[in-house]
């Protein structure tokens, strides 16, 4: 893009230029593969090459200027003062009164939202880019004006100053140590590394490790109820995390709730790959993975058929296996009677603002980089993700730790979140590249795994989906694209949860509700916004909801099934073994 650039203000012809923009496309590869600097070039380039463009914004940024002086204007002189740029209520750095009410820190604040704003605003509009390059170049863009905001420096921040004066200091001193801890750690940490212990604080739910292989082990919930279904439950959750965000603690636990209600509860706990499982498949993850899930819990309950379900990366591979399993085996012949898919992706072509990250360069930097170890390393993941959402989770630990001085709060999501896995080099390659980039989950019979070619057309099994709200990496209007793939007469019940991709999920039932949901059947010719107007508001938690459909379809009440056989004797207690390595 900049050597085209470049070509139309010189006159030069492309073809000639043609060495040259490989070899600027090599450093880049080398330098900035993930466009940090050349999106922010390109953007600028592209503007000046619009001048009627490049005056609105200047005639704009020029209307902030006189807006923000009769603002500080009207301020230092105590008269009334709207603000020049309404603040997003979300945006919790200047919700401290202070930042209202006393006259230099409003005028700072002001000058800062109304800026990063118009900034933003010019670069999500610049002219001669493609939506994908607009979007890279505000989202760098984003993060660094986040990263100069007032609020991250001493001086700058109000709250800071008072509280070093509150404590004589001691919070200063307090900040340094955390500093000089996250140094060590080298990262800024959200949560204490021994905040929890995995199998004592969460993860409890008793249960027997019965089945394992080289890349899953196969939990079985001990029953709490005399009698459960007699179809079990089987949940294939994500590999990017650990399985326990569904089993954090008794009160938020899913499978915990699960086996309250009377269902006989299976669930996956993937290995954590190292460097000689490079050449582990998606494939792999479908054979070894969840059909040899299926297979042994069908065999375990001696049942023809499961109840199916999958989490985010996990209901992607629970997608692709239902194709995969109606084309083997028949419609009629599949082992699992119907399913659920929780905020998972099948149709990756809009997928959030993780999008910033796909694209030939990225996607070619990051085999780059598995190549050399033979896997993507969690942490690596889990800084891109922090980058989404740098405010809340970068920036906000940032100010508490050492400007503030205070101590890490013990929160179970983010230990889970930070209890990061790896990924294996082919596995996700081939996900980047055949989900991702180039969207052939959803083309019909574009991809073959496991020996069969892929069809989503070919589910009919019924499924209950549920996506979240503020998902911001399986954003809910693209979740609900299954309706749209799968079998047009297959019957759904969607469900959008307030909240967003882990709370929205992890959401039990409490009085007084928390949170809300929406529900609705849709047709198989509803776009998302159809869904939505006549979808059913309620309140609270979608958990009840879903063990009402799950109860009308998984069969009579039997007597509970012994957390053990002979043919499946408890090889660990859970949470098992592989949730445990690092």
């Amino acid at each position: 893009m900049f050597t085209r650039q470049i070509a139309h203000m010189e006159g030069v012809e492309g073809a000639s230029l043609a060495p040259l923009e490989a070899a600027i496309r090599a450093v880049n590869k080398q330098v900035d593969p993930f466009g940090i600097v050349s999106s922010q070039i390109n953007a600028q380039v592209a503007l000046m090459l619009h001048p009627q463009d490049f005056m609105r914004a200047v005639d704009d940024v020029a209307a902030d200027v006189i807006a923000l002086y009769d603002h500080a204007a009207r301020h230092m002189l105590g008269m009334p003062a709207h603000e020049v740029y309404e603040q997003n209520p979300a945006d919790a750095r200047f919700a401290d009164p202070i930042w209202t009410e006393s006259a230099p820190w409003d005028i700072l604040k002001e000058w800062y939202l109304t800026f990063s704003n118009r900034l933003q605003k010019i670069c999500l509009e610049t002219p001669g880019l493609s939506g994908h390059a607009r979007r890279q170049a505000a989202f760098w863009q984003r993060n660094w004006l986040n990263k100069m905001a007032p609020t991250n420096f001493f001086w700058l921040n109000p709250q800071a100053m008072a509280r070093a004066i509150e404590t004589n200091g001691e919070s200063l001193q307090e900040g340094f140590k955390n500093f000089l801890r996250d140094v060590a750690a080298k990262n800024i940490q959200m949560v204490e590394p021994d905040a929890f212990v995995v199998g004592e604080d969460l993860a409890t739910t008793p249960g027997k490790v019965i089945f394992r292989n080289r890349l899953v082990e196969l939990i079985h919930y001990a029953p709490t109820t005399k009698q459960v279904r007699a179809m079990p439950i089987l949940i294939v959750t994500p590999w990017i995390n650990k399985f326990y965000i569904l089993d954090l603690t008794e009160k938020k636990s899913l499978v915990k709730h699960l086996t309250d209600q009377g269902f006989s509860v299976f669930i996956s706990s993937w290995k954590n790959p190292t460097a000689d499982m490079r050449d582990v498949r998606f494939d792999d993850y479908l054979q070894d993975g969840i059909n040899a899930l299926v297979n042994a819990t069908t065999e375990f309950c001696k049942v023809p058929q499961v109840h199916l379900v999958g989490y985010c990366i996990g209901g992607t591979l629970a997608a692709t296996y239902m194709a995969w399993a109606n084309k083997r085996y028949g419609a009629d012949q599949v082992p699992v009677a119907h399913w659920t898919l929780l905020t998972s992706l099948t149709d990756f072509s809009h997928p959030g603002e993780i999008e910033v990250f796909i694209d030939e360069a990225c996607i070619s930097a990051l085999e780059d980089l598995m190549a050399k170890k033979g896997y993507l390393d969690g942490e690596e993941m889990a800084s891109a993700f922090r980058l989404l959402r740098s405010n809340s989770l970068i920036w906000h630990y940032w100010v508490k730790s050492y400007l503030m001085g205070e101590q890490l709060p013990p929160f179970d999501v983010l230990f889970w979140n930070t209890d990061t896995t790896r990924m294996p080099q082919a596995m996700h390659s081939y996900y980047l590249r055949e989900m991702y980039l180039n969207n052939n989950l959803v083309k019909r019979d574009a991809l073959s795994i496991g020996g069969e070619s892929i069809d989503l057309n070919r589910i009919a099994q019924p499924l209950y989906a549920v996506t979240a709200e503020e998902d911001h990496i399986a954003p809910w209007q693209q979740c609900y694209l299954i309706r749209r793939d799968i079998h047009p007469e297959t019957p759904v019940r969607f469900v959008r949860s307030s909240s967003g991709h882990i709370l929205g999920i992890v959401n039990p039932p409490v009085n007084p509700p928390k949170r809300n949901y929406w529900v609705a059947d849709p047709k198989a010719n509803d776009d998302a916004q159809r869904w939505l107007s006549r979808a059913e508001k309620k309140q609270g938690s979608w958990w009840p909801d879903w063990t009402a459909w799950l109860h009308a379809r998984t069969g009579d009440m039997v007597l509970a099934y012994a957390t053990t056989s002979r043919k499946f004797p408890a090889l660990a207690d859970a949470p098992g073994t592989y949730v445990l390595e690092k």
